[in-house]
């Protein structure tokens, strides 16, 4: 099994500083990667972290490999949700490259309509 993960590095989760954030993000998603054995894959060569922070970024390295992936594996619809609702229809084309999406913080607002 193969995915790809997202971390976004302009978020603060709980009150942590944006580095802290970015912590808890990796640490939470290597962790279930290790957990279930499923193995990030880096689309671009040249890219510095062994995940995507730019969504852009990840739909068009997706489209240049054109290809499916199992897993998309992000941290919490918090780490997502500017991306959705700013750009809808780049999200649904991101969504068709995935088999499934996980999402690791499963804490839901109840008030809190979800997207995805």
């Amino acid at each position: 099994m193969n995915g790809i993960y997202f971390i976004n590095d302009r978020i603060s989760i709980d009150g942590r500083t944006r580095e802290e954030s970015v912590s808890l993000q990796v640490q939470s998603i290597k962790n279930y990667l290790a957990e279930q054995n499923i193995q990030a894959v880096t689309l671009n060569p040249y890219q510095l972290k062994d995940y995507y922070s730019v969504p852009h970024a990840l739909l068009y390295d997706l489209r240049k490999e054109n290809t499916s992936f199992d897993y998309f594996i992000y941290y919490s619809l918090q780490a997502v949700e500017d991306f959705i609702y700013t750009y809808p229809a780049k999200w649904l084309i991101l969504k068709s490259y995935f088999h499934e999406f996980i999402m690791i913080d499963k804490q839901n607002d109840l008030n809190q309509q979800q997207a995805i």
